[in-house]
């Protein structure tokens, strides 16, 4: 069977993947995949299946290798990454830059800014009480969170937050072209570049100017760190964001959160499982590649159904429920493999302190607008709200 890439989420289900890559996650973890292009892929839908690609080395994620199932896309190219650009690149060149960032996001330097976290919560929520309902949770609290935070652990300026993060929205928005994306990029970098120079003469205590004392040139530095501020940003402002949508859709969980305090751990867990606020991925296959009694061709691209894989049922029991007493680990909401989220831990603190902060402020929180009203990012490449209306 060769399908095409479903895309549609079900009216009124705005936290499931389409219906029909559901469907196949049961009949057909594995699938020939037709692209608009006219290549010929595979779809993995299976928790197992996908989970393999991405830790398997002959599957390659260079993007300029990679055709898109997107109609809109249909015969655009992904320039190669730039130097710096390391989640784009495979071994060598990859786990040389990822070794230089991994120790500057262990999870015991992550956890030491627990307390700066709570603050900036904190700050915020203060603000909101003051401001009154209703209010646009993405704006007062989802999105200003991780901004503050990824700005001082890089050293940026947070009044120049204006300036990145509408490239920051741009790199990650629904139906950016592979141009537009590229153009994002390289405002970012061009930002980030004019810090390196800053910090180069006068250095301060953050990982942008830790990494000046490296071998890494300045063009390298600039791509690093904008990849760096811009994922640090527009990942977890949109998974609080759309996780208080889901428990607000879900009382009994909010529930949860707000009496249970054991909870809070299993809360992000169960939510970037249920979530996957990173609907696809792709891979690229860089030799044949026998995989489940199927024969994928070198040079074969195949879509790895992310949020279709974490609600696999062979994986996690009932998994369309909900439920906060879960036991999620083995989850792929941050992937797998050597691409594993290189701030997977620092997103992990900022939710645990985010979700049960907000619901010990504001108990009676509950949405402005009706669910349908709520605006979504379709067709992003991460997915979210764009704006999410609250009051109590």
């Amino acid at each position: 069977m060769t399908v095409e890439l479903p895309t549609e989420r079900t009216p009124g289900r705005p936290f499931d993947p389409p219906a029909d890559l559901s469907r196949l996650t049961a009949d057909a973890p594995l699938t020939p995949l037709r692209f608009p292009d006219g290549h010929e892929g595979w779809l993995a839908t299976g928790y197992t299946a996908v989970r393999r690609v991405l830790a398997d080395p002959r599957f390659s994620n260079r993007s300029e290798l990679q055709h898109s199932p997107l109609p809109e896309h249909a015969g655009m190219t992904a320039p190669p990454a730039q130097p710096g650009d390391f989640l784009k690149m495979d071994p060598p060149d990859h786990t040389r830059y990822r070794k230089l960032l991994a120790g500057k996001f262990t999870t015991r330097r992550m956890a030491q800014l627990t307390e700066r976290i709570e603050l900036i919560a904190t700050e915020h929520l203060d603000a909101m009480q003051r401001h009154g309902g209703p209010i646009d949770l993405v704006a007062a609290y989802a999105l200003p969170i991780p901004a503050m935070v990824i700005c001082e652990l890089l050293g940026v300026p947070y009044s120049d937050r204006d300036r990145f993060q509408a490239d920051a929205a741009k790199l990650f928005g629904p139906n950016t072209t592979p141009v537009g994306k590229y153009e994002a990029f390289e405002a970012l970098s061009s930002f980030v570049r004019e810090l390196i120079t800053a910090k180069r003469a006068d250095p301060t205590d953050d990982v942008l100017s830790e990494l000046t004392t490296s071998d890494l040139t300045d063009d390298e530095l600039a791509a690093m760190g904008g990849l760096l501020l811009a994922a640090g940003l527009d990942t977890t402002a949109n998974m609080i964001a759309l996780g208080t949508f889901a428990l607000l859709r879900h009382p009994e969980q909010w529930a949860t959160l707000r009496t249970d305090p054991d909870s809070v751990g299993p809360t992000v867990e169960e939510l970037m499982r249920f979530l996957s606020i990173v609907p696809t991925l792709a891979r690229v296959a860089l030799e044949d590649v026998e995989f489940d009694g199927h024969l994928i061709k070198s040079g074969s691209t195949v879509v790895l159904a992310m949020a279709a894989a974490n609600r696999d049922a062979t994986k996690f029991p009932d998994p369309n429920a909900l439920d906060l007493r879960r036991d999620a680990v083995g989850h792929i909401g941050f992937g797998h493999g050597p691409h594993l989220c290189l701030g997977h831990q620092l997103a992990r603190v900022e939710m645990r302190v985010a979700f049960p902060a907000l619901a010990k402020r504001f108990p009676s929180l509950r949405l402005a607008v009706p669910a349908d009203d709520v605006v979504l990012r379709e067709g992003a490449d991460i997915y979210g709200v764009t704006t999410l209306p609250v009051t109590w």
